[in-house]
C-alpha cells in the first residue's frame, strides 16, 4: 500500500509532521538506551509520538485508546505512523511523561514566532478556565473517613500478602497480585488525599485571617480519594464540580504565551506567577496586560504596574452611589490611581474590549475543538502536560495558518 497517496499534500497531518521535523528533540531522544550497539528492544520514534498526539489535539482526540484505533483506521494517522505499530499503553504513557520537555518545545516555538516578529507581546490577555476533573463528587471524604480508609485499606494489603505467604495455592500468583497491587493502589490514594489535607487547612487559615466573616460559612475539609490534588470549584455555570483552574495568557497575535495550571479556584494569586511564566518563555514582559474583574486587586494592578506592563482591568463599582470608581481613593499609590484615571478613558475602553476577543476565543478554541472540557488524567503534573500539548498544538496550527512554513 502506498502510504504518500492516503493523504493530500495540503493536509494538516503533513503540516505538524513538517514542524515537528523543524524541532529539536534530542532530549527526548536522550532517553533512549537501545541504540547503536546496545543491546535492547527498539524504541517508537518519539517524533511519530509527538505528531500523532498533536494531529489528534488538533481533531479533538484525547483518549490513548481511541488515538489507537485512529492509527489503524484512519489514513492521516496510518501516514504519520508510516508503518511503525503503536498501543495506546505506549501513547499514554508518552503523554503523562514528558511535561518537561513539551514545556520546552514550547519555548522554542515562541522563539521562532517572536525571531519572526509574529508575537511581539504589545498586548497580552490572562483568563482562567475550569476544567473538570476525573474525579466524582462521592469521592471527597473527610479526615475522619480517610483515616478509617487507610487502615483498613492497610489491613487488606496484610491480608492479601499473607494469604499468599500462607497457602500459595490458593489462588493463582496473577490474581493475587492482581488484587494486591489494587490494595495497594487504594491505599496510596487514601495516603496522598491524607498528604493534602495539611496544604487546605494552611490555605484556608490564610483566608480565615484576611476574611474572618468566612470562617463561619466554611465547613470540614474533604479530599478526593480518586485524585487528592483536584478541588471543587465554582463552574462556569455555576454549579460546583471538582475540577482544576488553566491559567492561558493570550498574546494579541492570537497565540498562546503562557500556561499554568492550579488547584486555586480563584483567579486573583495568579496573576504574577503568569507574569513570570511569559517572562520565562520568551525573556519579555508585556506591554498593555488585559484582565477581568476576577483579578482585580490592588496588589495585583500594583504587581503589573511595577513589572513595566501597563494593566487594563475593570475597576469595581463603589457600594456607595454616587462614588466616583475612577476618583483616585485612600491609600491608592501612583500606580493604582493613574489605573483608575486610565480606566475612564474611551481608549482604555477600547483596549480593553480586545480581552474577550483573546482570552475568550483562546479558552473556547481549547474547550470545544481540543475537547479540553473534561479531563481523562489525575494529578496536577499530569493535568499541565495534557494543557501544554493542548497549548502546543493550538501555536503550531497556528504557525502552519501564517505561511512561515513556506
Amino acid at each position: 500500500m502506498d502510504l504518500e497517496a492516503l493523504v493530500p499534500e495540503d493536509h494538516p497531518a503533513r503540516g505538524i509532521w513538517a514542524l515537528v521535523e523543524r524541532l529539536d528533540l534530542s532530549l527526548f531522544y536522550d532517553e533512549i538506551e537501545a541504540r547503536g550497539e546496545t543491546a535492547g528492544r527498539p524504541a517508537t520514534d518519539p517524533a511519530v509520538l509527538l505528531a500523532l498526539w498533536l494531529f489528534a489535539n488538533s481533531e479533538g482526540v484525547g483518549s490513548a485508546r481511541l488515538l489507537e484505533r485512529l492509527c489503524e483506521r484512519d489514513a492521516p494517522y496510518r501516514w504519520i505512523c508510516g508503518g511503525v505499530p503503536v498501543n495506546y499503553h505506549t501513547l499514554s504513557d508518552f503523554r503523562v511523561k514528558h511535561g518537561g520537555k513539551l514545556d520546552r518545545l514550547m519555548t522554542q516555538v515562541l522563539a521562532v514566532l517572536m525571531k519572526e516578529g509574529v508575537v511581539q507581546l504589545k498586548r497580552v490577555a490572562q483568563d482562567g478556565m475550569k476544567i473538570r476533573a476525573s474525579a466524582g463528587a462521592a469521592s471527597f471524604r473527610r479526615r475522619q473517613s480517610l483515616e478509617r480508609c487507610s487502615k483498613e485499606a492497610e489491613e487488606q494489603v496484610r491480608k492479601l500478602r499473607r494469604e499468599i505467604a500462607e497457602d500459595p495455592s490458593a489462588s493463582s500468583k496473577r490474581v493475587s497480585a492482581a488484587k494486591e497491587r489494587a490494595a495497594k493502589a487504594r491505599l496510596d490514594a487514601v495516603e496522598a488525599a491524607l498528604a493534602e489535607l495539611p496544604k487546605i487547612e494552611e490555605l484556608r487559615a490564610e483566608r480565615n485571617a484576611s476574611k474572618p466573616s468566612d470562617a463561619k460559612r466554611r465547613g470540614e475539609i474533604r479530599v478526593s480519594t480518586t485524585d487528592a490534588e483536584c478541588r471543587v470549584m465554582k463552574m462556569a455555570d455555576g454549579g460546583y464540580r471538582p475540577a482544576y483552574n488553566v491559567q492561558l495568557a493570550t498574546d494579541s497575535s492570537g497565540f498562546i504565551v503562557g500556561a499554568e495550571v492550579t488547584n486555586r479556584g480563584v483567579d486573583q494569586p495568579h496573576v504574577a506567577p503568569m507574569l513570570d511564566e511569559i517572562k520565562r518563555r520568551t525573556r519579555k514582559t508585556p506591554r498593555e496586560y488585559l484582565v477581568d474583574g476576577g483579578f482585580v486587586t490592588r496588589e495585583n494592578i500594583q504587581v503589573v504596574s511595577e513589572r513595566g506592563a501597563t494593566p487594563y482591568a475593570p475597576v469595581p463599582m463603589p457600594r456607595k452611589a454616587g462614588v466616583d470608581p475612577h476618583a483616585p481613593k485612600e491609600g491608592d499609590t501612583p500606580e493604582i490611581a493613574a489605573w483608575r484615571h486610565r480606566m475612564a478613558t474611551i481608549e482604555a475602553k477600547r483596549i480593553y474590549v480586545q480581552r474577550g476577543v483573546l482570552a475568550e476565543r483562546t479558552n473556547a478554541d481549547l474547550r470545544v475543538h481540543r475537547r479540553l472540557d473534561r479531563l481523562n488524567v489525575r494529578g496536577l503534573e499530569k493535568v499541565k502536560t495534557v494543557v501544554l500539548l493542548a497549548a502546543l498544538s493550538f501555536n503550531l496550527l497556528r504557525l502552519i495558518g501564517t505561511g512561515l512554513l513556506s
